[in-house]
């Protein structure tokens, strides 16, 4: 796989059912460490609410997820939720949708048909993007030949994940995996660069 797709901006949305009012809250979300803050921002955001269910997937392998009715009858806000993440091919992504109770039971069907209306409308709002699956490298030159690496670089769309640029220089980048044996062999031509691939 050398490629996955994901969103770079948040989004809110809302459907509307027989008085209840869901509000669905898309965030670029690249660790489960960031859960719980992100969950406080929503709550904080629409504090009358009923309910806060929810679904996120990280990373490529698709296993690292979680989802939640968060007290809506089981299978009915969680799972339609993930269902679209799931269907989209999207990563890296949480999806909250917060209820304002209406009055009126909805019942399964209905319940589960406002939850992912709602999340659905939330994914029209924010374009999704290709990235390239990247390998991290972590370099090591004299400042002299920053100008060499730099424009490697930037031909073959690597992202810089960190750099201190001093006399002498590190940095850590992201090479695109489909062109990891051309980007490797044009920063082994270079002299004086030391190359060491970053575990994980």
């Amino acid at each position: 796989m050398d490629y996955y797709y994901t969103v770079e901006q948040r989004g809110t949305a809302e459907f509307k059912d027989r008085g209840s009012r869901f509000i669905a809250c898309l965030v670029p979300f690249a660790s489960a460490n960031d859960f719980k803050k992100e969950m406080d921002l929503v709550k904080k955001a629409f504090p009358k609410a009923t309910h806060y269910c929810f679904a996120y997937r990280v990373g490529l392998d698709g296993n690292t997820y979680r989802l939640s009715d968060a007290g809506e009858p089981s299978g009915t806000a969680g799972k339609p939720i993930f269902g679209l993440i799931e269907s989209r091919q999207l990563t890296d992504i949480l999806i909250v949708v917060v209820r304002y109770f209406g009055g009126t039971l909805l019942g399964v069907p209905g319940l589960i048909n406002a939850y992912r209306s709602a999340a659905a409308l939330v994914l029209q709002t924010v374009p999704v993007i290709q990235k390239s699956v990247e390998r991290q490298y972590r370099l090591q030159f004299d400042y002299t030949i920053m100008n060499n690496i730099m424009t490697i670089i930037k031909q073959y769309s690597c992202s810089i994940a960190e750099q201190q640029l001093q006399l002498f220089c590190t940095m850590t980048i992201g090479i695109p995996q489909n062109r990891l044996e051309e980007v490797l062999f044009k920063l082994e031509e270079i002299r004086g660069l030391e190359i060491s691939a970053e575990l994980g």
